[in-house]
């Protein structure tokens, strides 16, 4: 073992001659004697994949957005074609601001708008529907039977013939809270959407969709008429244009993650080249999600910045044991090769327990969060190579100036001896490591984390807010489903139930009447505003051939008399039921698809499917089954997030533990590691129930991060603890050659991560802002957890590790660190001498 003194474990090599080349582990060798190799190599990898990452897509699929395995979201898939309307559509509502629709001129623009957006491609063109559309048809009870026909009158000429004409079929119809306001002043045109644009093949490129909506449809707007828009592709669209703002906050992440780099080195070359490397980080992930066949999705859209986030945080580690090195005297060559000696392994390990905390969430069945999962591990995955191999490479011929290295000891020498404040304050978390102090840490933190797990019970798992939580409140998205829904008696929260029968199933009797009952049943649920069915029509259509007597407002046995009905239900309503009678929605407009309201609907239909599905044994088999709307598809995913998540946490944390405990070779350390970042997962979740934010799609990334950036304190604490320890040294000169060793890059990292993205917090789109909040309290709590929580929970279960140690206990020692001797007694590293380098 060298005999160390104050110089990070390292003896100090002022001449390049006097340093040993051939010493340090085949690897390092290899790296260090092709250094112009590998930044030629890294070169040519930046331009290659920089070129390709220009020609990444920003998108999203309706299909990726839902768990597609999820057997409710397979019954939708599965009769999809048979459900048009049901499931990815978009609303128009044409408003006139001087009256009622009942206006020559507004219903001009009405067919010029309702003309215009059925002529942009991705629209299904055959189920859209409006004044308009002959589709949309009225029916009515006369002496003779039951007549009907478009509701647009056939020689509609703008007369006030043709318009009372129209405003007798509306009220036929019964479009007064559908896609007619309840007080007549807009009308709605509702078209569902294709997958794919016929036009290419391609898939429907969602930012193309909405700029075509804004461009072509909100251009109607005059001093005479308003538009709203609402839908899946409006409001996806609406998320890629916020990418802008998104982009400048990451832009302010940058800028501020080097302010506070440059803050701690004092070096503008380094701070540059810390920053350059990071973002390189970034270029080389984009270009492998294009040549890997990945879109950028606004629900990715996190991974770009953890990637520079987490590759800053490494860099640093780096930047810091150079400084020092350089700062002692020791050359800028041998300072690189001694930095990545040290933290090569440490720093490989904190990258892999990232790796495996971001991969994990691919256990959640929905496509997009898989993508996200893959895509941020294959970023860490390349801070493998930018982080721990060239940024000590590059360093290794710039080094760091003179003056910041001159400032890096003189800051290091004034904390060591408490001058400062930083030194005071680590002064102070060294009583941690004290019995007394250690139990008022450890008691602070289980109450905390008692009133927190008390708290987080009432965390709900899906939307708390209406409209599109995803935005702000005050969006134009928003606002137009606000007008929406106080306009219109039937929400655009639909929940789809699917009755499925066997070939002309749907016109008996016990189906219908089936189904008419859990109709009934879910109008007496709360949050549901009313159904619209099969059974319903055929009860008014029954009524209506018997002259509509109210005693006939039902549904007949007599098989003749049900099957009128729903012939003229087929004809009058088309979408009702499929061709063949076999597939037939009951559709239940909610009034927000809140997790409350969701769940409770939910549970209805699942307690009804369980009492009334019958075999196919059956005189009339019938299976009702869930679900399509777009509530019934929300309602799904909600599923599979609550039925995910704690795998998930087991995956992470078991991920997690493995590792640490590899790297450790210790449980009681590994348990030291964990149960800050434990902690920090409940107090979160609390957080979370306090400002109101549910646990989605949008939010549940965040979790993993947590945990995958949190762990990297530990293991830097951590290691250098153990490793002074076992030379024999007491937890408290331990813990505190950590704090002077690495404490401060790890407060530097927290603060400068929470910096980069409490910025957030003021982005336009609303989940970036609750991501931001939540990072923010992640990334502090876990600098807090790791500073404080290491040394009081390590006196009770790491004091005794030097004497373990003499003994053969085996506790690993991941890194050389600081112990001292005094100055004057400079170490000289020479060719002939050898040096413990793990």
């Amino acid at each position: 073992m060298v005999d160390l003194n104050n110089n990070n474990g390292m003896p100090v090599v002022r001449d390049l001659q006097d340093f040993d080349k051939s010493s340090g582990s085949l690897f390092e060798r290899i790296i260090f004697h092709n250094r112009i190799l590998v930044l030629l190599t890294c070169l040519l990898v930046t331009i290659v994949l920089g070129t390709f990452a220009t020609k990444l897509d920003v998108n999203a699929s309706f299909e990726r957005m839902i768990p597609v395995n999820n057997p409710y979201i397979q019954n939708y898939l599965e009769h999809k074609s048979e459900l048009p309307g049901l499931g990815n559509n978009i609303r128009v509502v044409v408003a006139s601001k001087n009256g009622d629709i009942y206006d020559p001129e507004y219903l001009q623009v009405l067919q010029e708008v309702n003309d215009t957006l059925y002529l942009i491609p991705g629209i299904d063109r055959s189920w859209m529907r409006s004044l308009w559309m002959p589709i949309v048809r009225w029916r009515e009870v006369t002496e003779d039977g039951i007549s009907g026909g478009a509701v647009m009158p056939s020689d509609y000429d703008g007369s006030e013939t043709s318009i009372r004409a129209l405003r007798r079929n509306i009220t036929r119809a019964g479009l007064s809270g559908s896609l007619v306001a309840n007080d007549a002043s807009s009308s709605m045109i509702l078209a569902p959407l294709l997958e794919t644009n016929p036009q290419t093949g391609e898939p429907l490129d969602y930012s193309e969709f909405s700029k075509q909506l804004e461009d072509k449809i909100r251009s109607f707007e005059s001093d005479n008429v308003d538009i709203h828009i609402v839908g899946f592709s409006k409001l996806v669209g609406d998320l890629i244009e916020g990418l802008q703002a998104v982009m400048m906050f990451f832009g302010i992440s940058v800028v501020v993650a080097a302010l506070f780099v440059y803050l701690y080195t004092h070096c503008v070359r380094s701070t540059l080249l810390l920053v350059s490397i990071a973002i390189t980080g970034v270029v080389w992930l984009l270009g492998l999600m294009q040549l890997l066949g990945y879109e950028l999705d606004p629900y990715s859209i996190l991974v770009p910045f953890l990637i520079f986030s987490i590759g800053l945080s490494h860099g640093t580690q780096k930047m810091n044991g150079i400084l020092q090195d350089i700062g002692r005297g020791t050359h800028k060559y041998v300072a690189a090769r001694y930095t990545f000696r040290r933290l090569f392994l440490t720093g490989l390990t904190a990258l892999l327990v990232n790796v495996v905390g971001f991969a994990v969430l691919a256990i959640i069945d929905i496509p997009v969060i898989r993508d996200l999962a893959l895509t941020t591990s294959i970023g860490v995955t390349v801070l493998i190579f930018t982080k721990l191999i060239l940024i000590p490479v590059a360093l290794s011929y710039l080094g760091v100036s003179k003056k910041a290295a001159r400032i890096a000891i003189e800051k290091d020498k004034n904390i060591q001896q408490n001058r400062n404040w930083q030194g005071k304050v680590w002064q102070g978390l060294n009583r941690f490591t004290e019995r007394k102090w250690a139990i008022i840490a450890i008691s602070v933190s289980v109450v905390i984390t008692a009133v927190s797990s008390v708290a987080m019970l009432d965390l709900k798992i899906g939307d708390l807010d209406p409209g599109a939580p995803e935005l702000r409140p005050d969006s134009r998205y928003n606002m137009d489903n606000a007008f929406i829904t106080a306009n219109y008696g039937l929400s655009s929260d639909q929940f789809v139930v699917i009755m499925k029968t066997e070939a002309d199933g749907c016109r008996f009797f016990g189906p219908l009447q089936t189904m008419d009952e859990l109709a009934w049943r879910l109008r007496q649920t709360e949050g549901v505003q009313t159904t619209t069915s099969l059974a319903g029509t055929v009860r008014s259509m029954t009524s209506g051939m018997a002259e509509g007597s109210a005693k006939w407002l039902t549904i007949s046995r007599d098989q003749a008399i049900t099957n009128a009905s729903v012939d003229a239900a087929m004809i009058s309503s088309p979408g009702t039921t499929n061709q063949n009678c076999s597939v037939t929605p009951l559709i239940a407009y909610l009034t927000d698809h809140k997790a409350d309201t969701l769940t409770r609907v939910l549970n209805v239909v699942e307690e009804f499917s369980a009492e009334y599905n019958t075999g196919p044994d059956a005189e009339h088999p019938v299976e009702f089954l869930l679900a399509a709307g777009n509530a019934g598809i929300e309602a799904a995913t909600n599923i599979e997030v609550r039925r995910g998540i704690m795998v998930m946490y087991f995956a992470v944390y078991g991920a997690t533990a493995l590792l640490c405990l590899i790297t450790f070779r210790s449980i009681r350390a590994t348990l030291v590691a964990l149960i800050p970042l434990i902690m920090t997962t409940i107090i979160c979740k609390a957080l979370m129930v306090w400002l109101g934010i549910g646990l989605k799609v949008a939010t549940l990334p965040v979790m993993a991060v947590g945990v995958g950036v949190g762990v990297d304190y530990a293991l830097y604490l951590l290691s250098v603890q153990l490793a002074v320890q076992a030379r024999g040294e007491s937890l408290a000169v331990a813990y505190r050659r950590s704090l002077d060793f690495t404490g401060k890059v790890v407060a530097l990292i927290g603060l400068t991560m929470a910096a980069g993205v409490v910025t957030w917090a003021w982005s336009p789109i609303k989940f970036q802002a609750d991501m931001g909040i939540l990072l923010t309290f992640m990334f502090l709590w876990n600098m807090l957890g790791a500073l404080i929580l290491i040394p009081a929970l390590s006196h009770f279960l790491l004091q005794d590790v030097g004497a373990r140690n003499r003994k053969g206990g085996a506790v690993a020692s991941p890194a050389d660190v600081p112990i001292e001797r005094p100055s004057s007694e400079p170490a000289r590293y020479t060719k002939q001498e050898s040096v413990n380098t793990n």
